[in-house]
């Protein structure tokens, strides 16, 4: 997008960006992007399942992204290519700057310690903070009344929104994501309880996000008590999440909102966790797992397992468990009906 107005691409530019193979008039041009339900006049769509081929003869769109097996158009240009979802995502993106961070330039509200290091091409929003010795990297954007606290280090080319805070000493790699609201680096939940009171533990440790981690909305990531909280490079964090303190969370690892990590446990490599899961604190889970929505998980679990359930179990063994459970009120009535059929038909002595 430049000086406001919508950029115009061509279809013959959109399938080279993609190595796409067009099918149909490469000069066809495209002023932008929507679903292919919303799509409009001159846009760019896709076409990923084959249940929405039917759109294929019904869009205005002017363009296509589509499998390499999909059907022909009567009325768009087509651009084959292996996952039309991946390249529909990049076209958006980096051709058409959809999704792109809004940049303020450097505010003249925003408070930035002398000590601090900054770049020239820091982005940084009104009333945000910058405390001492804290140091930002290149290209790095930081929202409105966001707190980067005495100490902490970010990378380069992240994208900070609004209302962040990011507690001392707290390590961020590049190309980081930190959504609005959310607290990286804050105290943990730890107590020693002598009689009737109540001690806090103090959490001098640090949190270590690594490179190309995201981090949703309202998302809090405790600080290790005596150590670190990492979450390791490529892991995606929803909405809603809690990360306690010395947590490990691994590399590609996604969560879906309102999941909650206790203290210490361990979350492996390329994990699927839906919404609503649990962890007990102090265990281990392997890599290649896969959680479904509300599970109690309260002991390790080895690699490459799908578990449900409370307490969290194989996800096979759960099925059929909750299957016998389903059928328990028809098989009481049966019992019943079995139960009157013997008294009747085979008394016992005392009742004869």
């Amino acid at each position: 997008m430049e000086d406001g107005k919508i950029s115009t691409r061509t279809v013959k530019e959109i399938a080279a960006f993609v190595n796409g193979q067009i099918d149909g008039a490469e000069n066809t041009a495209v002023v932008g992007v929507a679903p292919i339900d919303q799509a409009q006049t001159g846009f760019l769509a896709f076409i990923a399942q084959p249940k929405y081929d039917t759109f294929l003869d019904t869009t205005p769109a002017a363009a296509i992204l589509v499998r390499p097996d999909s059907p022909q158009s009567k009325t768009a240009c087509l651009i084959r290519v292996p996952n039309p979802y991946l390249a529909f995502v990049r076209i958006a993106r980096e051709l058409f700057a959809i999704g792109e961070p809004e940049k303020h330039g450097r505010h003249n509200s925003a408070i930035i310690a002398n000590s601090a290091e900054i770049p020239d091409n820091l982005s940084i929003g009104p009333y945000s903070v910058i405390g001492e010795n804290a140091k930002i990297g290149d290209a790095t954007i930081i929202g409105n009344n966001s707190t980067i606290a005495p100490g902490a280090r970010l990378g380069k080319r992240c994208q900070i929104g609004n209302n962040v805070t990011i507690a001392h000493d707290v390590i961020v790699g590049n190309d980081v994501i930190i959504q609005a609201g959310s607290v990286i680096g804050s105290d943990g939940f730890g107590y020693v309880k002598d009689q009737d009171k109540y001690y806090k533990i103090p959490h001098v440790g640090t949190v270590i996000l690594e490179d190309n981690v995201e981090i949703g909305v309202n998302v809090t990531v405790d600080r290790g008590t005596f150590g670190i909280t990492r979450i390791k490079k490529g892991a995606k964090l929803d909405n809603l999440i809690q990360v306690a303190h010395n947590v490990v969370i691994g590399e590609n690892t996604v969560i879906a909102s309102q999941s909650g990590i206790s203290g210490s446990t361990e979350i492996g490599d390329n994990v699927i966790i839906a919404g609503q899961v649990g962890f007990v604190g102090h265990i281990k889970i392997g890599n290649r797992t896969t959680f479904a929505a509300q599970a109690g998980i309260t002991k390790s679990i080895p690699d490459g397992m799908t578990i449900s359930g409370y307490p969290g179990r194989n996800h096979t063994r759960a099925k059929r468990e909750e299957a016998v459970i389903r059928q328990g009120p028809e098989l009481l009535k049966r019992l019943r009906k079995l139960e009157k059929f013997i008294k009747k038909h085979f008394p016992s002595s005392d009742e004869k």
